[in-house]
């Protein structure tokens, strides 16, 4: 996963399955992350009791798609990853926009794009009880519409001293982010095509639940 190269198919023993954009195409790499990610549901490792949104930039060394001037390092373009992970920083899911793209602009999405995952009991479950973010998420549209989902939004507001308390909760969502910067592929985007490293990233998210699926195995 480290240095691939753009092209570069899957091989499982002596038998090549595709090239990882094909993979990403077809939904695999989703669907992987979604398995585990039902596999923890039924473990009763997903903490639906709140979900943390944040975002992270990223530099696209050669361009490409979902790219923008990053406000944050001199207008250079990057790509933005947007994560929602549960309460305890297992990622649910991740998208990918441009890094000059607002917060606020992808705060529903991410929540509408979390999968519903079956629990030991009752029927499956997609929403979690609240949604912390930054004051980045501060806006009357996310909101209403958290409140439309039947989610209560806990949001710092902006032009508000610190101090909210909600760092004290909101930190699993960088220890997520730096889980996934520990995959060199990842920590910079080589890859002028989007799908490509939207497959590098669910990639990294099904890695992540993985381990977490691992540790419950270890504890059982």
């Amino acid at each position: 996963m480290a240095n691939a190269a753009v092209g570069t198919r899957v091989w499982v023993g002596d038998d090549v399955l595709a090239s990882r954009a094909r993979l990403q195409q077809a939904g695999v790499w989703d669907l992987i992350h979604f398995a585990l990610l039902d596999w923890l549901a039924r473990h009763d490792q997903i903490d639906w009791s709140r979900a943390v949104v944040d975002s992270c930039s990223v530099r696209a060394v050669y361009g490409g798609d979902q790219t923008g001037p990053n406000p944050t390092d001199r207008a250079k373009r990057g790509s933005k990853r947007h994560l929602i992970c549960d309460g305890q920083g297992v990622p649910l899911a991740v998208r990918l926009i441009g890094a000059n793209r607002n917060d606020s602009q992808e705060a529903l999405a991410l929540v509408d794009a979390i999968p519903p995952l079956h629990g030991a009991r009752g029927r499956p479950r997609q929403r979690p009880d609240c949604v912390l973010g930054d004051r980045g998420y501060d806006a009357a549209a996310i909101r209403r519409g958290l409140w439309a989902r039947r989610i209560v939004p806990w949001v710092a507001m902006r032009r508000t001293a610190h101090g909210s308390g909600l760092g004290r909760r909101r930190w699993v969502v960088a220890r997520t982010f730096a889980w996934l910067n520990q995959f060199r592929r990842l920590r910079v985007r080589y890859d002028k095509r989007a799908d490509i490293h939207e497959a590098f990233l669910s990639l990294g998210c099904a890695l992540i639940c993985w381990q977490s699926l691992r540790k419950t195995w270890r504890t059982a």
